[in-house]
């Protein structure tokens, strides 16, 4: 008996998988100005924290620029030369000037993040555990660049990307913090104090962890490879100091993302 064809056709796709699909056309554009604004914004809230900091070195060295300038008559009239007014402006260009270079050094290789389309359609997370070949031509995953910054480590390879997570991890928390005061002062009036509280805090941790899966571990990952290849163009031998001043800049800025910039307990309690 011949089979008639079926006279039902093809399932069409709904409108919010074509709506993805369209966004999805844009992701060589919006994904790395989305990595590019998560690590400024970490490196702003980091780069915050110091600022009383630089104002205390600022002061110490005033003071101490004083004690000397004082011994002699002749110099005795630069004491307080530099007033208060003068040294809270001088430790705000400090931070500025410190911020827009670590900007400059986290946050423009963001710009140069391309995605990859894998042999077989997987995860993103797991396309980037997959070792990829020595010859191959796209970017090296995880394992490979993990396995080079344990034969081969240099401070490039190790501070950057630490840099990275931590000022990514203060990028989180600062958009998590601006969802947990909308919110609760939004639905305080409507809700009460308990519901909105409860619910600020649900999608904060909600917002800290989307934007971590979905931006920050990329951030890294980036900032890594652009390390690797940094070191791997310039030998064994130079890779050693290649970067080094950039590392001494940034890490300090991880330290302090880490320690002032990141409460992440904050929104558990």
């Amino acid at each position: 008996m011949p089979s008639h064809p079926s006279s039902s056709s093809a399932p069409s796709s709904g409108f919010f998988t074509d709506v993805s699909r369209f966004l999805g056309a844009f992701r060589w554009a919006f994904m790395p100005l989305g990595l590019l604004a998560l690590v400024a914004v970490g490196v702003h809230a980091a780069a915050d924290t110091l600022d009383d900091r630089l104002l205390t070195v600022v002061d110490r060295l005033d003071s101490a620029f004083d004690a000397f300038v004082g011994r002699y008559q002749v110099t005795a009239s630069l004491v307080d030369w530099v007033s208060l007014e003068r040294r809270t402006r001088l430790a705000k260009a400090l931070a500025l000037g410190w911020e827009l270079a670590a900007d400059l050094l986290l946050a423009m290789p963001a710009l140069g993040y391309r995605e990859v389309a894998a042999p077989n359609p997987v995860e993103a997370w797991r396309s980037m555990l997959e070792a990829s070949e020595p010859e191959a031509s796209g970017p090296a995953s995880w394992r490979g660049l993990l396995r080079r910054c344990l034969r081969s480590p240099t401070p490039m390879r190790w501070v950057r990307p630490l840099a990275t997570a931590g000022v990514v991890l203060a990028g989180a928390c600062t958009v998590a913090r601006l969802v947990q005061g909308t919110v609760y002062l939004s639905w305080r009036p409507l809700f009460g104090d308990a519901v909105a509280d409860l619910s600020a805090r649900g999608l904060a941790v909600a917002a800290l962890c989307g934007v971590s899966v979905s931006l920050g571990w990329r951030a890294v990952l980036r900032n890594l490879q652009h390390a690797d290849e940094a070191c791997e163009a310039v030998g064994p031998r130079r890779a050693w100091t290649r970067g080094l001043l950039g590392c001494v800049l940034v890490a300090p800025l991880g330290v302090a993302a880490v320690w002032d910039a990141s409460p992440v307990l904050s929104f558990l309690r």
